[in-house]
């Protein structure tokens, strides 16, 4: 059975508030996942105690406030330090003996959220040897975000979590010496960030902006269509220096991507890829 005539109607509320949201804003979700994108709308509409699509489109033309709270609620912000702590310590094994064949390393941290797997490679590669010869740009779409990750300041609840994490992603030092914890926060210690810029990138909108090494974009194109993953991975492509090495989400792969052919498996169990063509 068809959709119903209330579903379609439903679909172009949808379709013309992400039109005017790209096209007002620069934010663009047109070729997001219809029906994550979808429940997320309808959760500010029902938060902004409006009855319709329609009626959220109006209010965020005209209130700045609405749209920040409605692109806090369409851009997914998962992550935590040392995350999924084999992927880093595959990166050990597998990258970091590349990485110390090159005289200045570029790394791209593609949709970086808040910020804790920023250090967390910051960390990893200062255990290493390499981070004062790397350059590490992280970036996203959002500039509240950015401002968190600026300032290396996280939950001291967190810590307990993330000390596991960074154990089982075989880190070498004491995890606690790294930041210092201040009454519910801790801040990390300034030189990890001395080699990071944080920088705003859409990954949807804007073009590649530097020759890279490594380029992490992990777990931010499950939110998207086929196109939309074709045009990023186009982007990330591009972006890689011969012999560069991606790496992806546990749940996203290069397999059935146009640039699948132009990539050899590092390890294809935690999704890192060599450029290869």
């Amino acid at each position: 059975m068809g959709p119903s005539e209330s579903d379609e109607k439903e679909q172009v509320e949808i379709e013309l508030l992400l039109e005017a949201m790209y096209r007002l804003f620069g934010y663009d979700f047109r070729n997001y996942a219809y029906a994550s994108i979808r429940r997320r709308i309808w959760h500010r509409v029902h938060a902004e105690r409006l009855g319709t699509v329609t009626a959220l489109t109006d209010k965020m033309i005209h209130d700045r406030g609405c749209m920040e709270r409605l692109l806090s609620d369409l851009t997914i912000h998962v992550t935590e330090m040392f995350r999924d702590p084999e992927v880093f310590r595959s990166f050990r094994h597998n990258v970091v003996p590349l990485l110390k064949t090159y005289p200045f390393i570029r790394i791209w941290h593609a949709g970086c959220s808040t910020g804790e797997e920023v250090y967390s490679m910051a960390i990893l590669l200062h255990e290493e040897g390499l981070l004062d010869r790397t350059r590490i740009y992280a970036t996203d779409m959002s500039a509240t975000v950015l401002d968190v990750a600026r300032q290396g300041v996280f939950p001291i609840e967190r810590m307990q979590q993330y000390t596991r994490n960074y154990q089982e992603a075989g880190g070498t030092e004491s995890f606690s010496d790294y930041y210092m914890a201040r009454y519910e926060s801790v801040i990390f210690q300034s030189f990890l960030k001395k080699n990071i810029v944080f920088a705003q990138h859409n990954l949807v909108t804007d073009g590649s902006f530097n020759e890279f090494h490594v380029i992490l974009c992990r777990n931010v194109m499950i939110y998207f269509n086929k196109e939309l993953q074709n045009h990023v991975h186009g982007l990330l492509y591009d972006s890689l220096s011969m012999f560069g090495v991606l790496l992806l989400g546990t749940k996203e792969s290069i397999n059935f991507t146009r640039h699948s052919s132009q990539f050899d498996d590092l390890d294809l169990i935690n999704r890192i890829y060599r450029k290869v063509k």
